[in-house]
C-alpha cells in the first residue's frame, strides 16, 4: 500500500511539473488543480455516472467469473465436450472486443445489458484459462489416492480437483477485476446515455479536457479500489493456500 501511494505521489508530481513548466498545452493536459476543480464542480454529475459504470463493472465481473468458472469445469470434466468447447473458447478471443462492441449495442441496446455483456466477454477468457489450468495441474498423487479408494470421477472433480484449483481461479479473478472496466467503458464509448465513458466522450467533444481527466481519474480510482478489494477478499478466503 505504501509503495502504491508513493508511486501515485510520484506520478502526480511529474504531472504537476509538466503542467507547471508549460511543456504541454492546457487543452491537452490540464493541471492537477484544474482537474480537481472540475471534479469538484461536477461532483454530483460524476458520482451519478460513476454509479452506472460501477454497476456495469460489478455485474460483468460476477457474470464473467461464473460463466468462466462453469466453462472450465465442463471442459475439464469431459474430453468430448473439451474437443467442442476449446475451439469456441479460442474463437471468442480471436475476434477483438472493439469489433464486437457496436454489435452488442445494436443487439442489446444502449442500456446496461450491452455494457455488462462486453465486460463478461473481456473477463470470461482469463477466468476460464486460469481455472482450467489449475484443474489440469492437480497433484497426481492425490488423483492416484482417490482412484485407489474407488472414488467416482465426479467425486474426484468436486472433492479433489476443484479445491486444488481454487488458487488458480483466484488468479483468474484478479486478472478479471483488473480488466473488467475495459468492456464497460468501451460499450459506453460506442453508445450510451450515462456512465463515465459517456462523460469522457462528451467532454472530449466539447474540449472540456479537465472534466474528461476528472472522469478518467475517478474511473482509475474505482478500478484500483475494485482490484484491492477483490485481492484482499481472495487472500482472506484462501488463507489456507500458499498460492491464494
Amino acid at each position: 500500500m505504501r509503495r502504491g501511494l508513493a508511486l501515485g505521489a510520484l506520478l502526480l508530481g511529474a504531472w504537476w511539473g509538466v503542467s507547471a513548466l508549460g511543456l504541454v498545452p492546457d487543452f491537452m493536459l490540464p493541471s492537477p488543480a484544474e482537474v480537481a476543480l472540475a471534479g469538484w464542480r461536477n461532483s454530483a454529475y460524476l458520482a451519478q455516472n460513476a454509479v452506472v459504470t460501477g454497476s456495469e463493472i460489478l455485474l460483468g465481473l460476477l457474470g464473467g467469473t461464473l460463466l468462466g468458472a462453469a466453462a472450465a469445469v465442463v471442459i475439464a470434466a469431459s474430453r468430448a465436450l473439451q474437443r467442442w468447447l476449446m475451439p469456441l473458447l479460442v474463437v471468442s478471443q480471436a475476434v477483438p472486443v472493439f469489433a464486437l462492441a457496436p454489435l452488442m449495442v445494436l443487439w442489446l441496446g444502449f442500456g446496461l445489458a450491452s455494457k455488462v455483456a462486453l465486460a463478461v466477454l473481456v473477463i470470461f477468457f482469463p477466468v476460464t484459462a486460469n481455472f482450467l489450468d489449475g484443474l489440469r495441474r492437480t497433484e497426481p498423487g492425490w488423483l492416484d489416492l482417490a482412484a485407489t479408494m474407488g472414488a467416482k470421477p465426479w467425486r474426484v472433480l468436486l472433492r479433489v480437483r476443484l479445491p486444488a484449483a481454487l488458487p488458480a481461479l483466484a488468479s483468474g479473478v484478479r486478472v478479471a477485476a483488473a480488466v473488467a472496466p475495459i468492456g464497460a467503458v468501451l460499450g459506453e464509448w460506442v453508445g450510451a446515455s450515462s456512465g463515465l465513458g459517456y462523460v469522457m466522450l462528451n467532454a472530449n467533444a466539447r474540449i472540456e479536457t479537465a472534466l474528461m481527466f476528472a472522469a478518467l481519474v475517478l474511473l482509475a480510482l474505482m478500478s484500483v479500489a475494485l482490484y484491492v478489494a477483490v485481492d484482499r477478499g481472495l487472500r482472506a478466503a484462501l488463507r489456507w493456500s500458499p498460492g491464494g
